[in-house]
């Protein structure tokens, strides 16, 4: 089959399965082409959980399809690709997470998206890279336990200098590849653009930005900016969709090495199997599953800006 053949069979089994075709920001652009739904994790979620489609293709990792499980446990919930894994998320164990909590009884457990549904099981709320500040300063105490990402965790602590935070000490990867040098050169080449960056990125790095904020943030600050350019702080596969949506701006990647690996294991061939199969399929244990979404709609109870 060539390609457009495998993409017009993929939209007719989306139909003839009821399926709802979802990728996340990072995917590969013929990924995203294709998709029904485009966004983060989990405002892809969301729209798993609110949708009538019985079935829900997830374009993403695993912690993604988790959290699609997590909110819509009654629909069937496919990955592609089973081996699409988080290092981030990796990075904290549930029972790690247990251990930390018995030393700080005190403190409320704040756990970033990006994490597996045992972890944020664990937790007293959740957060995503956009409303992140917001739910932290929405509790009442004082001491709070910042899980899994270490530079979410300081973007969170900068902005609340009245509470004790302590951040595990995890990272994604990709951003953390992202270095000073990097954003210098870009500026250099392109002074006349802005610097907008994920709060996954190192703190010497945020400090540099003309605006901090998480994907759908970037799209948001691209289409209203009457700025011409651009220097993207996050992984690449967000190119597609700002080159896409603003056609006359530029958007300049201040360094090769932001690349997901794990993003990019999704290809055609692997949706079309999965719609083929119905599998691989991702299900939450429901004990882990009712607690896990606590966190999540106590976040979702936080007031908006």
């Amino acid at each position: 089959m060539t390609e457009q053949e495998i993409k017009e069979e993929i939209r007719r089994l989306c139909d003839e399965r009821d399926a709802l075709l979802l990728a996340h920001n990072y995917q590969r652009d013929e990924v995203q082409e294709i998709a029904d739904i485009t966004g983060d994790s989990l405002g892809l979620s969301m729209e798993a959980a609110a949708t009538d489609k019985q079935v829900i293709v997830f374009c993403g990792v695993h912690f993604m399809a988790e959290s699609a499980a997590i909110l819509a446990p009654q629909k069937t919930v496919l990955l592609p690709r089973a081996d699409s894994g988080c290092p981030m998320a990796d990075m904290v164990t549930a029972e790690g997470l247990r251990d930390l909590k018995r030393q700080h009884p005190d403190a409320t457990v704040v756990t970033y998206v990006n994490s597996s549904a045992a972890v944020k099981a664990e937790s007293d709320i959740c957060c995503t890279s956009s409303n992140a500040v917001n739910v932290a300063r929405s509790l009442k105490t004082k001491k709070l336990l910042l899980v899994p990402d270490r530079n979410l965790g300081r973007y969170i602590a900068s902005h609340l200098p009245d509470k004790e935070c302590i951040c595990w000490e995890g990272y994604c990867p990709t951003h953390d590849r992202l270095k000073v040098a990097d954003i210098e050169q870009a500026r250099a080449d392109h002074p006349d653009a802005l610097f907008m960056a994920h709060p996954e990125c190192a703190p010497e790095i945020l400090e540099l930005a003309d605006h901090i904020c998480s994907t759908s943030g970037m799209y948001d600050y691209a289409r209203s900016s009457e700025a011409r350019k651009f220097i993207v702080g996050t992984e690449m596969g967000i190119l597609y969709r700002l080159r896409k949506e603003n056609p006359g701006k530029e958007f300049i990647l201040p360094s090769q090495a932001l690349i997901c690996p794990n993003m990019k294991l999704t290809n055609l061939e692997d949706i079309l199997w999965a719609l083929q199969t119905l599998e691989p399929r991702i299900t939450v244990a429901e004990e882990i599953r009712v607690r896990a979404k606590k966190a999540l709609d106590r976040m979702l109870a936080v007031p908006r800006d």
